[in-house]
């Protein structure tokens, strides 16, 4: 069964889109990260051009956030002036990002430059968690403790114009965090991932935030630059396909439900190796595909509207006459979907509390 993308003109089946979302989105339940980077090639090797599946798994990214953002309000876990520090920085990169994307896409070199900054991406961060995660297995082996140093200063901590960040109990210069989002938002912009493998570790170790707060004021940043990037993604190319979007937001949050509940009970450093090999395979993968295989131009699929279903039919035409408040619909159409989620996961996770204490 297949079902036809009336944005992205391609043919694709629902049941991949599912499955493969839902995978990625427990490996993000499981170690944290953000599954964009990983998410986003599977879209196209499964045949959505890559300016459209970076749009697309923009606007899934916006939807995942939201649900685990609200989760994380509930709790009080959030630092939201640290988190618009960032959002000022990410921002400013974001709208670099766009024009960086803009030139090469006028260029007509926007699927190279995407495939290249992913085979790069992917290549350094499956290294570096390898690296990490065979080094944590040896030293559990051999049952060595490493103490690390409390405080490690960079050049960064040098920056003028200090601020207190009452939450995180910090007094930090404000260029820290903006910096720190600006790199980010240019990633987003271009990558279609919400930067939380730059983002987390970033707070952790050059920010110094607490740990218990750092998941939630991510995805709180998460949010505003994955709004800016589906926002302006939408405006300026039209490349947001509500239709896609929905399967990746169904199979997501699904997927980062069942990848923290395995996370809470299993010892997850093996799999941090088994996951960077993957993405060493998927790097390997795209750098395959762009150098090594034979480009075959391929025939955009074009359907007359009357063959397309209601709801596609309302896609295709809202995206064309009004870009600018379809551009706003997917955003208010992911926030819903990820608030939504996250009531819902609420709302069972207290009934399984009063089931056990009845029990």
């Amino acid at each position: 069964m297949e079902v036809y993308l009336p944005i992205a003109q391609v043919f694709i089946n629902p049941i991949e889109i599912l499955l493969l979302s839902a995978i990625v989105g427990i490996l993000s339940g499981l170690f944290g990260v953000g599954g964009g980077f990983l998410m986003t090639p599977f879209l196209i090797f499964l045949g959505v051009p890559p300016a459209y599946a970076v749009a697309n798994e923009a606007n899934n990214i916006l939807a995942t956030s939201v649900s685990g953002s609200t989760t994380h309000y509930l709790k009080n876990t959030l630092d939201y002036k640290m988190g618009f520090m960032i959002v000022i920085g990410g921002t400013i990169g974001t709208t670099l990002g766009i024009l960086t994307f803009t030139y090469f896409k006028d260029l007509g070199k926007i699927d190279t430059v995407i495939s290249l900054a992913y085979m790069y991406i992917l290549a350094i961060i499956g290294t570096l968690m390898l690296v990490e995660s065979l080094g944590e297995i040896d030293r559990t082996k051999r049952n060595i403790i490493i103490k690390k140093k409390l405080h490690v200063h960079y050049w960064i901590h040098g920056l003028p114009l200090r601020m207190r960040f009452p939450k995180s109990k910090l007094y930090e210069s404000i260029f820290t965090p903006i910096l720190i989002g600006l790199l980010v938002g240019f990633i987003a912009a271009i990558m279609g991932i919400g930067g939380a493998f730059i983002l987390v570790p970033a707070m952790i170790y050059i920010i110094k935030m607490p740990t218990k707060l750092v998941p939630g004021t991510s995805l709180f940043v998460t949010i505003f630059v994955s709004v800016i990037v589906t926002f302006l993604h939408s405006f300026n190319y039209g490349s947001i396909d509500l239709l896609l979007v929905l399967m990746l937001v169904i199979g997501s949050i699904i997927g980062v439900q069942v990848g923290q509940k395995l996370g809470e009970r299993i010892d997850s450093s093996g799999l941090k190796a088994l996951l960077a090999i993957l993405l060493l395979i998927v790097g390997i993968a795209i750098a395959y595909d762009t150098f090594f295989t034979e480009k075959v131009l391929e025939e955009i699929i074009k359907i007359e509207n009357k063959d397309l279903n209601f709801f596609s039919l309302f896609i295709l035409e809202f995206s064309k006459d009004m870009p600018f408040f379809y551009g706003l619909f997917s955003i208010m159409f992911a926030i819903f979907l990820g608030v939504c989620a996250a009531f819902i996961r609420r709302f069972f996770s207290n009934l399984r509390k009063k089931i056990m204490l009845k029990s």
